[in-house]
């Protein structure tokens, strides 16, 4: 039997909601047609300006109304992962799939049900407005406007490891021992297809596990990817795939003049098999190329301005520098809080150790500029709109540590010590 490389074919009938809405807008500025939504948004904003001579500066309220249309029927969804096989993709996966299934497994305190606890969309509410009485009423995330539910989204993608996303799903450690019983013999029906691999740009550590590769030059590698979403788009009757990098963290490509800067220099430079076109960029080429959007999860640099030339060319989307849901976030919400206290932060220290493969491959210093960059970008945006509190290049010290212990396993350790100065030096 041929390997089966899609969660829809090995997985029982979806039974999501995909498109439902919890609401109807009364409106003239809402149009409801037989496949659409249509809508006329004002946005208001103010631009500012400051004259030359006095330095004062001047604030004048404009409006820019933009037309949406929005789908009613959001059609068969695919996800295509790079790096399928690794902690977050066979996490994913499993975890769909129980939630198709309505799967239940034992705990320590009893039986545990699956759920999406911890998604955005499908967790999460959002205010609509008051009623009658003035008391609030809050509507799911996910019925505001026609969206797919995982439930229903076909699962798919690369990895540069043949595991199967079952022996993948053991690998990672992630999930309950018995939860893993439960969806083991689907998903070890799953098989990654075959992925890029460029040494240069993930750590040395992770070369025993690259034995699932596309071969040929890195035009040949483009092609390849190209047909690869095209046929699994086709295989699964999708009107829409979405591809997702979701593997290890590279290291920063270098930006030059003539290789990466511009759609038609990237392309040339993939076409020569240049040294600085790193797989994920690769991946997002081709996703441009077949009008997928691509999202990337990693800290590197991806989406290079070629990315983002080509991308604007054709259209589609792209977007991401890091999925940033655990340490990453919350520094980012607490130096916006504390600056917007006006408490100025004098110095972060950041500590983390994790022993999953993201930590073995972070543990190179390559690899590990690219997440450090990362982890100190999101302070930067919240010291730059407060010049009470910094003067020009003035930053807090700022310093991160990522060690590897393997024994922790996927349960990640981190510590964040802030000091800061407030009123009258204290």
């Amino acid at each position: 039997m041929s390997p089966i490389n899609n969660l829809a074919n090995a997985a029982a009938p979806a039974t999501g909601a995909s498109g439902a809405t919890a609401f109807k807008v009364d409106s003239p500025n809402v149009r409801y047609t037989d496949d659409s939504i249509e809508s006329t948004y004002a946005y208001d904003t103010t631009v500012v300006s400051r004259d030359s001579a006095s330095g004062k500066l001047s604030a004048k309220p404009t409006q820019v109304r933009y037309q949406f249309r929005t789908k009613t029927n959001v059609g068969r969804v695919g996800l295509m992962m790079v790096g399928w096989g690794g902690n977050n993709g066979s996490t994913l996966t499993a975890s769909i799939l129980a939630n198709k299934q309505g799967i239940s497994w034992e705990t320590r305190k009893g039986p545990q049900s699956a759920n999406y606890y911890g998604s955005l969309m499908m967790a999460s509410t959002v205010k609509l407005g008051v009623d009658a009485q003035l008391k609030d009423v809050y509507v799911p995330f996910n019925e505001v406007v026609p969206m797919a539910h995982p439930n229903d989204v076909v699962i798919g993608g690369w990895d540069i490891s043949s595991l199967s996303i079952g022996d993948a799903m053991r690998r990672a450690q992630v999930l309950p021992v018995d939860l893993q019983r439960r969806v083991y013999d689907e998903l070890a029906q799953l098989k990654p297809l075959p992925s890029v691999y460029y040494p240069d740009f993930i750590a040395a550590n992770q070369e025993d596990r690259a034995d699932n590769l596309i071969g040929g030059t890195k035009q040949e590698q483009l092609d390849h990817l190209r047909k690869d979403i095209r046929e699994f788009k086709q295989a699964n009757g999708l009107d829409r795939v979405i591809v997702m990098w979701t593997a290890n963290t590279e290291r920063y490509a270098d930006i030059a003049a003539g290789v990466n800067d511009t759609a038609d220099n990237l392309l040339q430079s993939i076409a020569n098999g240049h040294a600085e076109v790193s797989p994920s960029t690769l991946f997002a080429v081709a996703s441009i190329l077949e009008g997928a959007p691509f999202v990337n999860g990693s800290p590197q640099n991806t989406l290079v301005p070629g990315v983002i030339d080509l991308a604007e060319r054709e259209r589609s989307f792209v977007g991401g520098d890091d999925f940033k849901s655990g340490q990453t976030k919350i520094k980012s919400v607490l130096a916006e809080f504390l600056v917007n206290a006006g408490i100025k932060p004098l110095a972060i220290t950041s500590y983390n150790h994790l022993g999953n493969n993201d930590g073995y491959n972070l543990s190179a210093p390559a690899q590990f500029r690219s997440k450090e960059i990362s982890k100190s970008s999101v302070v930067d945006d919240m010291v730059g709109a407060n010049n009470l509190l910094y003067k020009k290049n003035e930053h807090p010290d700022h310093t991160i540590v990522i060690k590897y212990v393997p024994s922790v396993g996927d349960s990640k350790r981190a510590l964040d010590e802030y000091v800061s100065e407030i009123f009258m030096g204290g």
